[in-house]
């Protein structure tokens, strides 16, 4: 009799902790698939100002996440068939993934929150100078586009003021046609808007485009590295 209870009890078991590594793996992809999702948005929807950037630890990041979260989908799938198979070689794999995973994350976090710190100094140092001796220079069109709809997406002009066109590569040239700022620099751009730098027909007093990118960048390294970190720990805790 108490054989019997003992291998009901053993049953018993058995199946609570199949639930509980289901439930786990539930959440494993729910985390998987916040990872991902910040990694593809960052990339998606941000990369058009990468190519301002003087090095590549933002995009490195968000494409570690996109690794890790692609990771987790497999790994998912892995920990559904060894519960269900109750494989011990598919659990020992499954946990070695987790390991990997958790790893793989807390380095993006961690990148995330490194770059967070010396963003300021690196925009300072290169963003005005990528403006003023690159933008619509020959082989330089991925900064153009860049810097033409940083200056339209966040409203300013120039990386410290609409003055700092005034040193550019391009405002000297012939290919500027008089113009003192980029067209983009405009409220309305028209054809040649940029020869007129008044308040009222380009962004002069609204502030320089360094802070506004910085705000911005920190605040998607932010999410980034919180993801990263958090996910992480929170994998290592189940």
């Amino acid at each position: 009799m108490s054989a019997v209870y003992k291998d009901d009890q053993e049953d018993w078991l058995t199946v609570c902790l199949k639930y509980l590594l289901f439930v786990f793996n539930f959440l494993f992809w729910v985390g998987g698939a916040a990872v991902l999702g910040v990694g593809v948005w960052t990339l998606l929807e941000k990369s058009d100002y990468l190519s301002l950037l003087a090095s590549s630890t933002f995009a490195v990041s968000a494409y570690i996440l996109i690794l890790a979260g692609s990771l987790v989908v497999v790994t998912g799938f892995l920990g559904c068939c060894a519960v269900i198979r109750e494989q011990r070689s598919c659990l020992t794999t499954y946990f070695f993934c987790l390991l990997l995973i958790f790893l793989i994350e807390l380095v993006a976090g961690v990148l995330a929150y490194v770059y967070y710190q010396r963003l300021s100094e690196e925009l300072k140092q290169h963003l005005n100078q990528t403006m003023t001796e690159n933008y619509s220079q020959p082989g330089k069109d991925a900064v153009t586009l860049a810097v033409d709809k940083l200056q339209q997406d966040f409203k300013c002009c120039g990386s410290n003021n609409s003055h700092d066109w005034m040193l550019s590569v391009y405002v000297s040239s012939k290919q500027a046609e008089g113009r003192v700022v980029p067209d983009s620099c405009c409220k309305t751009i028209t054809h040649q808007c940029g020869k007129r730098d008044h308040p009222s027909n380009i962004y002069k007093v609204e502030g320089g485009c360094i802070t506004k990118l910085e705000r911005f960048l920190a605040d998607h390294l932010l999410i980034i590295g919180a993801v990263g970190i958090g996910v992480a720990c929170l994998q290592n805790n189940h």
